[in-house]
């Protein structure tokens, strides 16, 4: 009898049977290694991706807290500067309304101590204006001050420094009748004799009534601007005058700048 251990043929069959096994099984574990492989990869890719949305939410989230941050920053100006600007506006109102009670106080001041046939008050543009007529202030063709025109002068004067912010100017008016020989040494035209006379009106104000002086202008205009009829007697008379113009400093233009000193 012929057992398999006398078969000379039996063990290398079992041999290459074992050998496909093991090679088959090799080739499993390596295919389904290359699987996990794979499946690590995809894991991987995918939450590559998810890091990469999430640092960019993050990089998002920051930017848009900045912003947010910046633009409560500005509105924090913005609400400052529009307070500041309110209580400027306010303070304006405030300091127009004083401007104009100041004003409104000063025209009827003037009225009920100065005004009568010979002297009016008139108010044009935010500008008072008291109009002297020169038969109270001066004699014909002549610019010295008389009696009667410098007791005017002086209750003006008495008003104007309970004001000191207001500017005067001096204006000196004549009618278009030519200056006489006589007076025509001392005064080639009306020009020179309107301009004459509002100055000898500055002086008075300055150095004898006590108006501060760098609140005083005087101007001559001559026969130029009438405001009567040149014409008839009547209206000469009313064109021979003195005005003083009186108007607050912010109507003002400013001709130079003030001087600083160290």
């Amino acid at each position: 009898m012929i057992t398999d251990d006398a078969n000379p043929f039996s063990k290398p069959a079992v041999q290459r049977t074992n050998s496909k096994v093991s090679g088959a099984l090799i080739w499993t574990m390596v295919v389904l290694g290359m699987f996990f492989l794979a499946g690590l990869f995809a894991l991987w890719s995918i939450g590559q991706k998810h890091l990469i949305q999430a640092n960019s939410l993050c990089s998002a989230w920051e930017t848009a807290t900045n912003d947010l941050a910046k633009a409560g920053a500005s509105v924090a100006r913005l609400q400052f500067m529009n307070a500041d600007l309110v209580s400027r506006v306010m303070a304006l109102e405030k300091e127009k309304e004083m401007t104009l009670q100041m004003a409104r106080g000063l025209e009827d001041q003037m009225r009920a101590e100065l005004e009568s046939k010979d002297v009016t008050i008139s108010k044009l543009q935010g500008k008072l204006t008291v109009n002297i007529l020169d038969r109270i202030l001066f004699d014909s063709g002549e610019a010295v001050v008389k009696a009667d025109g410098e007791a005017i002068l002086q209750k003006i004067a008495s008003i104007l420094k309970q004001h000191p912010d207001l500017k005067i100017h001096v204006i000196g008016h004549t009618d278009n009748v030519p200056i006489r020989p006589s007076a025509r040494p001392r005064f080639s035209s009306n020009w020179e004799l309107s301009t004459e006379r509002a100055l000898a009106a500055v002086r008075f104000l300055t150095e004898r009534a006590g108006v501060a002086p760098q609140n005083l202008g005087a101007v001559g205009y001559g026969e130029f601007r009438p405001i009567a009829d040149n014409s008839t007697m009547e209206g000469r008379a009313r064109n021979r005058r003195i005005a003083i113009t009186m108007l607050p400093d912010e109507l003002v233009g400013i001709d130079t700048p003030a001087l600083t000193h160290p």
